[in-house]
């Protein structure tokens, strides 16, 4: 691990015949960091985040957590992330609580009992929690999904679209989760569409579009490479940053177009 990155992306790039998805994306996150990877649709962000997790293999380029190589070392550094997926893939037949019991027992965990009763009473499930979870509505999957990459206290978080469906209550919930894993010393890496929560909760961000990078680095560092002839970016929200970047990549593209 250089530098004490907990994940490291390097000129990672991913094509799907002509149309590349990614394109040389870089960046690290260290422990004790929270970081956003923001951009619209189509921007390259869940390619990242599977081949983060070994379900995308890189084109070219390298990504490791925890300081293997996700593809050379799939075992060990999948053993040190827990990954939130924008959708919940429970199996249906199982209870809540088997499905935590089972996540335990694949991590060789000790004391687990406890620990899924903290988390089920923390997320309002006790009562639910010998209920099949094909039962369960979309907002209570999404809480168990979250207890089952948490439950293990991996050094790594990576989270794709964690809100949906989660009513605010535990929508803040989720936000202080993440705020104190990483404050806890380990990694936080996560995608989200809603700029406010980013902005709020994250430390460093990078904003994709296309499969490429259009800024990097916490607000202030985001707020000086916008264009600043445009008008003074001092205190900008993160959403307005986040389009004045897009704005001007469109812009450039257009300069670059040859006149017919």
């Amino acid at each position: 691990m250089s530098n004490g990155s907990m994940i490291e992306v390097s000129s990672f790039s991913k094509r799907y015949g002509r149309h590349t998805a990614v394109n040389a994306l870089s960046f690290s996150v260290p422990a004790g960091q929270l970081f956003g990877l923001l951009g619209s649709n189509g921007a390259g962000k869940t390619t990242t985040i599977r081949a983060l997790v070994g379900l995308t293999r890189p084109s070219s380029g390298q990504v490791r957590v925890a300081g293997y190589d996700v593809w050379k070392d799939a075992i060990a550094a999948k053993s040190a992330f827990g990954y939130i997926p924008d959708r919940p893939h429970l199996y249906g037949k199982l209870t809540g609580r088997e499905t935590l019991r089972f996540v335990a027992g694949l991590r060789k965990m000790e004391g687990a009992e406890r620990e899924i009763d903290r988390w089920l009473e923390y997320f309002r499930l006790s009562d639910f929690g010998n209920e099949l979870t094909e039962t369960y509505s979309h907002g209570m999957r999404q809480k168990l999904t979250i207890i089952t990459a948490l439950l293990p206290k991996p050094k790594v978080l990576i989270v794709d679209e964690p809100m949906v469906g989660l009513d605010p209550h535990a929508a803040r919930q989720v936000r202080e989760l993440f705020r104190a894993h990483a404050d806890a010393g380990n990694a936080v890496l996560l995608t989200t569409h809603s700029l406010p929560l980013a902005e709020a909760v994250c430390d460093r961000l990078v904003v994709l579009d296309r499969g490429r990078v259009l800024g990097a680095g916490n607000m202030d560092e985001l707020r000086s490479q916008t264009n600043t002839v445009r008008g003074g970016v001092d205190g900008d929200s993160l959403e307005r940053v986040f389009f004045r970047l897009i704005e001007e990549e469109q812009a450039a593209q257009e300069a670059l177009k040859v006149p017919v």
